[in-house]
């Protein structure tokens, strides 16, 4: 899909937000999930959001952006 900017704005790109080594590795997998699969693909973009992660009823790990 396309997100269309209007003329004059400049790119966004929001500091990661700082948290534990283990939700690191775990954005990571995936991450890497995800690109295997196809559902994203590797981007060089000026524009940036944070991920952060939330936990599910199950007790598993959804990863968000904010």
């Amino acid at each position: 899909f396309l997100v269309e900017i209007l003329p004059g704005t400049g790119p966004i790109s929001k500091r990661p937000y700082k948290m534990p080594a283990n939700d690191l590795e775990e954005i990571k997998k995936q991450i890497k999930e995800l690109l295997d699969k196809g559902y994203i693909r590797p981007s060089s973009s000026p524009w940036g959001s944070p991920v952060l992660l939330v936990e599910k009823k199950d007790g598993s790990l959804r990863m968000v952006v904010d």
